[in-house]
């Protein structure tokens, strides 16, 4: 029989949810309350510490024993005389005679709000982070962690961690009703608290959980989430910050060094282990500047158990890996690019997560942010479980996690992976396998919306930042606003012209006239989206080679061949992409436990190689005939593009200062007395020839300087009679 004192309030039912760790309002009964005993007002405190002998409220400087329930760890005590609010803490006895002595959280106001919860519900709570996950804040004038995460299917959630022994008996969440969000606030804790959730499902089953809002993350294989103060870091990047704003990312340069940083810098000599995110920065800005790289890209930073994803299975969607440091480690690192001209830019993977269950995965039992069909809800080329786009709270997630990057980190564009995988139903799936949208298509529509409001987030909220798809089909208007009917992308990967230009490069010269349109044909739909050009790490990964290797021929022609590769990308429309390692000519494809082959540099041939990077870097930023224009038909003009038979193409590229001749030739023969027409009589000078031996070519070229000649040629009044290099590329000026 309980005693009456101890139900006052509620119900033994209650008693029983509580001594069975099922209740969903824990604060009902935990805490101190108002009580009315013969008459006399008080107030009754409860507590639940199941190991615990005994416990003593404190307060005010008095100590009042508590009685308990057998040996159930469910205490009381009856304070005749107080009111509430009422200060006090709680003394516990072990049975080994150790005491503890600390604040409980069951005597703390909610920390979210009515509006909070409808946002969450209704899918658009933005700044989602500032509400859900580990926040550092002060209740009651007590510093302390607020915890909130989304779990609607949950019997019961508890907050686990160091400072309560990883028992999840000790502090459960309160529930906020029909929002599916647990709540509760810890008094005494702060930054770099170790934390998990215990969830007991409909059907009884614990489940231990990393938080999905979790700032920072044990370094694998630990999977714990870490609270952490993102107040702290004092940003110095105000100024690119301002700029960033009114810049116009379409007409300016953009040359993107693609990158993961735990390949890129390592120490041998100290076990091999990585480059932390501080000591990244001074090197990696130097290197970018030294080859006229304006942004790095990284491959996805968010944190991830396992190395050989690259980063592409995310666990931890708000947490920057520890592997190279903590959350203020990687802001050091972004705002030392940032204060240094270089923008930052990081791979973001919405389309999927990986089946470990310690993180998204049947989060609560159901599930919750993957589609519970496996038709729509398992992707089996990677092995992952696709997101449930269709519910509000999971788009939420999505978009705010996004809008995050952007506003915590300072990032200034995301590029999202496998966007094609998002776009269709029947990705990479047979007959049978896939499930019709509402109308019988293939079209995820769901996804499609998700899309449209992520760009259209980012775009309204972040003013200069942009957003890039790796979308690798013929999907139309990928890059046209949300509010015209598009995906509302700022740039797309053109997938088609690496493919076509790698698969054109990789043939034997004597073939490659039976495949001209391999290289022409881009300018087919070149105005059709806003196009980055990518030589990226899919092309140079699973025994593909790197960019040398493809080229065919001996050792000079492969080396040729790869200058000429970069000459015709740096001098296409769109802006560029190149992976690491490319600057150099590595024999070796990239591999993400291998290191920067910095080595190479005492070569020749590779360091000729490494200076014409440095001067096509120098070159496409200094002349704004390369970029101005990249969207408008006039910054471009084939002077021929039907000589199949010498594999050459020539061409102009304009900008508001003026314009450069391209002339590229894809064969090893010496072409003399070649003539192109120009726009303009004059002096026209050689800025660049990719055969010079300065870069380890045959120095074949025009001595510098060429005359124009009158006469009609390729619907121009005066031509250049031209000495082509054999596999090269000549860039003219007018002088």
């Amino acid at each position: 029989m309980l005693p009456k004192e101890l139900t006052y309030g509620i119900s033994p039912g209650d008693i029983e949810r509580v001594l069975a760790v099922e209740h969903s309002d824990p604060h009902t009964v935990f805490g101190a309350h108002p009580i009315t005993i013969d008459g006399k007002g008080g107030v009754i405190v409860r507590a639940f510490y199941p190991d615990a002998v005994a416990a003593e409220v404190v307060a005010d400087g008095d100590r009042v024993p508590m009685r308990g329930v057998e040996t159930s760890g469910l205490f009381w005590c009856v304070l005749l005389g107080r009111t509430l609010p009422l200060r006090y803490s709680i003394a516990l006895t072990y049975e080994d005679g150790a005491r503890w002595e600390g604040d409980t959280p069951y005597r703390y106001l909610p920390t979210l709000g009515d509006q909070d919860l409808h946002f969450v519900g209704e899918g658009k709570h933005y700044r989602l982070y500032e509400k859900l996950g580990a926040h550092i804040r002060e209740m009651d004038g007590v510093k302390g962690v607020s915890f909130a995460v989304w779990a609607p299917n949950a019997k019961r959630v508890s907050v686990i961690g160091e400072f309560n022994n990883w028992d999840g008996r000790v502090f459960p969440m309160r529930s906020m009703g029909s929002s599916g969000v647990w709540e509760l606030f810890v008094p005494g804790i702060g930054s770099g608290a170790y934390y998990k959730y215990e969830i007991k499902t409909e059907s009884d089953e614990l489940r231990i959980k990393t938080d999905p809002l979790a700032f920072a993350m044990e370094l694998r294989p630990g999977t714990a989430s870490i609270v952490h103060d993102h107040s702290a870091y004092p940003w110095g990047d105000g100024q690119w910050l301002e700029e960033r704003r009114t810049r116009d990312v379409y007409s300016h340069p953009m040359n993107i060094y693609e990158t993961h940083l735990g390949s890129w810098l390592r120490f041998p000599e100290e076990g091999n282990r990585w480059a932390t995110y501080r000591e990244l920065a001074g090197p990696l800005v130097e290197h970018l500047k030294k080859y006229g790289f304006t942004h790095v890209e990284l491959m996805p930073v968010m944190e991830h158990p396992f190395d050989a994803s690259w980063g592409y299975q995310v666990t931890g969607y708000y947490a920057p890996t520890s592997r190279f440091g903590t959350p203020d480690d990687f802001k050091y690192f972004v705002d030392f690019l940032h204060q240094n001209g270089i923008g930052v830019i990081l791979d973001w993977v919405p389309a999927h997560f990986p089946k470990d269950d310690f993180s998204l995965r049947l989060f609560d039992g159901t599930a919750l942010y993957e589609h519970a069909d496996p038709r729509q809800g398992e992707q089996k080329d990677w092995g992952t479980l696709v997101f449930n786009f269709g519910r509000n709270e999971v788009r939420n997630f999505l978009v705010g996690n996004a809008l995050f990057w952007l506003d915590r980190y300072h990032v200034d564009g995301l590029r999202v992976d496998a966007v094609a995988s998002m776009l269709y139903l029947d990705y990479s799936r047979n007959e049978g396998e896939w499930v019709p949208n509402q109308y019988g298509g293939n079209e995820n529509i769901e996804a499609i919306e998700f899309l449209k409001e992520f760009n259209s987030m980012v775009y309204g909220w972040f003013p200069g930042c942009f957003t890039v798809a790796e979308e690798s089909t013929a999907w139309t208007g990928v890059t046209t606003p949300a509010y015209l009917g598009g995906l509302g992308f700022g740039f797309k990967w053109d997938m088609g012209w690496m493919h076509d230009t790698l698969e054109f490069m990789s043939k034997d010269p004597v073939h490659r006239s039976f495949q001209h349109n391999d290289l022409t044909f881009s300018m087919m739909y070149a105005y059709s989206e806003n196009f980055i050009l990518p030589l990226s790490h899919d092309e140079v990964v699973y025994g593909k080679g790197s960019l040398l290797r493809k080229m065919p021929g001996d050792d000079w022609q492969k080396f040729a061949n790869f200058r000429l590769l970069l000459a015709y990308m740096y001098t296409h429309p769109g802006h560029k992409l190149l992976i690491a390692g490319s600057e150099f000519a590595t024999w070796n494809e990239w591999h993400h436990e291998s290191m920067l082959e910095r080595h190479l540099l005492q070569y020749a041939v590779h360091e000729e190689s490494s200076r014409f990077v440095q001067d096509l870097g120098r070159l496409y930023l200094t002349d704004s005939a390369l970029w101005a224009w990249d969207r408008k038909p006039e910054g471009f003009a084939w002077i021929d593009c039907h000589d199949y038979l010498h594999s050459v193409v020539s061409y102009t590229r304009r900008g508001p200062e003026g314009y450069l001749v391209c002339v590229l030739n894809f064969t090893p023969v010496v072409r003399e007395g070649y003539r192109i027409g120009v726009p303009e009589a004059g002096l026209h000078q050689e800025v660049l020839n990719s055969d010079s031996r300065y870069y380890g070519g045959s120095d074949v070229g025009n001595a510098g300087l060429i005359h124009t000649i009158p006469g009609k040629q390729h619907n121009h009044n005066q031509y250049l009679d031209l000495t082509l290099p054999p596999l090269g590329c000549l860039i003219l000026k007018k002088a």
